[in-house]
């Protein structure tokens, strides 16, 4: 499928999801959402992607694109900042989940990392863990698997006695994709899980996001600022801007492409970085717009 550009219809949105999903099942699918805060201010205006079983999908754009908003209408946590899905459909499993709890979505198989790792500073790491199966009654018996956690993060499991409020923010960050893991969902959103950390921290985030996918066939619906290392691990990319798809298409390709890595990458023609904090508007071009 080739990088497309601007907004698109609808049609030409369910002809983008069938060929992104092409020998796949669309494990979640959103068509052409609308999302009002307050009922009165439009955060999303028409979107729709679609996130195949297995797959890593990355949701790229600037601050106030929407891509927060998007995974909290997916996961269904919208009403708590009083935003409401005015208009279109999401479907997760094939089944449209706009009448369906956030904590039966967890059973069914989603998982939600939301940005700023919200873990409970007050009790240890494995405490963390236990409380994260609460969500899990009648889904698993036994004993928990945190030894697969284990097994991913193994600085937790030293820590696993530790007060959560005293880990790094590294390792905050791995015991919310560890709870999230507990689960062992079909589907995680990963909301800005480089947020705020060092660049070798930022690499073993990723590194073991890719590593989930392949090793538990996870599917993941990343949104990222740092497209650089967003669109290394992932399989296929849209970017947003004001509440819209404006660019969608394989990773590799999305890497690629001379518009994202001018605007989104910081990459010149000539191959030279930009530095976007000293520049306050730049002129789009009339493609984009069309």
């Amino acid at each position: 499928m080739s990088v497309s550009h601007s907004s698109r219809s609808a049609e030409q949105d369910r002809t983008n999801l069938t060929a992104q999903g092409a020998g796949r099942t669309l494990l979640l699918e959103i068509n052409n959402i609308e999302v009002v805060y307050n009922r009165v201010v439009q955060v999303l205006r028409g979107l729709s992607l679609g996130v195949p079983a297995g797959q890593v999908v990355a949701l790229l754009g600037s601050n106030g694109a929407g891509k927060s908003t998007t995974l909290k209408a997916i996961s269904r946590l919208l009403s708590l900042e009083d935003g409401e899905v005015v208009k279109g459909h999401i479907t997760f499993l094939g089944k449209d989940i706009a009448q369906i709890a956030p904590y039966s979505l967890v059973r069914q198989g989603m998982s939600h990392v939301m940005e700023g790792r919200r873990v409970f500073e007050d009790l240890t790491v494995e405490e963390n863990l236990v409380a994260a199966t609460y969500a899990l009654h009648g889904k698993q018996a036994g004993r928990p698997d945190f030894d697969l956690v284990y097994e991913y993060f193994p600085q937790l499991h030293e820590r696993r006695r530790g007060l959560a409020g005293y880990l790094s923010g590294g390792e905050q960050q791995m015991l919310a994709i560890g709870r999230a893991l507990l689960a062992k969902p079909q589907l995680m959103l990963l909301d800005e899980p480089s947020l705020g950390l060092s660049p070798m921290l930022v690499e073993e985030i990723f590194t073991i996001i890719a590593r989930i996918n392949v090793e538990q066939g996870t599917a993941m619906l990343l949104v990222e600022q740092n497209a650089s290392i967003a669109l290394a691990i992932a399989h296929y990319g849209y970017i947003m801007e004001t509440g819209k798809i404006m660019i969608d298409g394989p990773a590799e390709k999305l890497a690629q492409d001379p518009d994202v890595r001018e605007f989104y990458l910081g990459i010149g023609g000539a191959g030279e970085s930009r530095d976007f904090k000293r520049i306050k508007h730049y002129k789009r071009r009339k493609r984009w717009l069309s």
